[in-house]
């Protein structure tokens, strides 16, 4: 009998060894084989997605889907032609691999400046110091710089935010990458994944003149996190280990000057073991906000809103101790949908009609219904990892 729990696990396991058959045959020449096997990868991922539509891949399955099915009509129409050789097939096959690699990384040229980002005022100045000032002066660091940064905290603290307007401050590229997502037995052997990473980034700066790119890898834990004997993991998971290890390398050996940075994130710094945490020369805590960042979140997020004017906004700041910035956001959005929702049930939602002002027992009635997403508990785990492995 099936754990329900597993269910998920077991239909994409389903749909994975499907897609694998699909793709040996596609790349034999075994069209009619591969078209049955591509067919059945679609209809367990089509009914992954509708059994399961919160799973975090979602998305990514039905890209899958529709790479699947584009690689069915394609096979189709060569069938019709026969001019059609062995060549093209295995290049149909490479593009339907690459498609699904390409996918799960997001590569941009942020534009966010430091200004926009409320507190945190030490990690801003670790990074800057650690990326800008080195990008901007490299004749200034004989010694070299960090490479690799290790930004760790609760949950909604402005993590990918900060990676982000570093990366802009130095006018580089951004690439943003799901760490869950590339370990994913859907692109292949993981390991594969890292060095494309690395290659992709490489290439960019080598061939298409971008001047530096910032590699920013979400829940690297998920990536590099402890298991198994010895904390070795399973063997692929110690060949993804060594894999990222070895690129790490790469980038930070002496005499180079590649302005290449890897951004690590993570919810769980202690899940991470030490051949890892060494690579990250750079550890950064990325705390809650004080009550000065509290108080100006308050003043950002109520801006736009109709608030009443014997509201201390400090006074609610002071309240909100223990809250995260993203938690503060939610709870600005909540009291702005109070008021409205009382508006539609008063039966007067005409447009000439505007909603109560806001008002400071609206923000504590919210507040007393939603509790901080960060417990003490896990602050105090956060103080305790900090105390023996922070690095700024």
């Amino acid at each position: 009998m099936i754990n329900l729990s597993s269910a998920p696990e077991v239909l994409q396991s389903t749909a994975q060894n499907y897609a694998r058959e699909a793709i040996k045959f596609d790349s034999q020449g075994s069209r009619g084989s591969a078209i049955q096997m591509y067919q059945k990868a679609i209809e367990s991922l089509i009914k992954l997605t509708k059994l399961y539509p919160n799973e975090p891949h979602t998305q990514l399955y039905v890209k899958h889907a529709k790479r699947y099915q584009e690689r069915i009509n394609e096979l189709q129409n060569n069938s019709d032609n026969p001019q059609t050789n062995q060549s093209d097939s295995q290049s149909g096959v490479v593009e339907v691999v690459k498609a699904s690699y390409d996918d799960v990384i997001l590569q941009e040229k942020p534009n966010i400046s430091w200004d926009e980002i409320v507190g945190n005022e030490d990690a801003k100045k670790a990074l800057r110091e650690s990326i800008t000032f080195p990008s901007m002066r490299p004749d200034l660091f004989p010694l070299g710089w960090p490479r690799g940064i290790l930004l760790y905290g609760p949950p909604g603290t402005g993590k990918t935010l900060l990676a982000a307007a570093v990366a802009s401050d130095i006018d580089g590229h951004f690439m943003n990458v799901d760490a869950s997502t590339i370990m994913s037995k859907w692109l292949g052997e993981a390991e594969q994944n890292v060095s494309k990473l690395f290659k992709s980034a490489k290439r960019m700066m080598d061939e298409d003149g971008v001047v530096s790119i910032v590699i920013f890898i979400d829940e690297v834990d998920s990536l590099f996190g402890k298991g198994g004997s010895d904390n070795g993991g399973t063997g692929g998971e110690a060949r993804v280990r060594n894999q990222f290890l070895k690129e790490m390398d790469s980038i930070s050996d002496k005499g180079k000057n590649l302005p290449l940075y890897v951004i690590g994130a993570t919810n769980k710094p202690w899940s991470l073991d030490w051949p890892f945490l060494r690579r990250f020369q750079k550890r950064i805590c990325v705390n809650l906000p004080n009550l000065d960042a509290r108080v100006e979140m308050m003043e950002m997020y109520t801006s736009s809103l109709k608030i009443d004017e014997s509201i201390r906004l400090s006074d609610i700041a002071n309240s909100l101790d223990g809250y995260s910035g993203s938690d503060i956001r939610d709870i600005c959005q909540s009291v702005q949908l109070k008021v409205v929702s009382e508006l539609f049930e008063s039966g007067s939602p005409s447009e000439d009609v505007q909603p109560n002002k806001i008002t400071s027992e609206d923000f504590y009635e919210i507040m007393d219904k939603r509790k901080p997403s960060v417990s003490n508990e896990m602050l105090n785990a956060y103080t305790t990892w900090s105390d023996n492995y922070k690095a700024l």
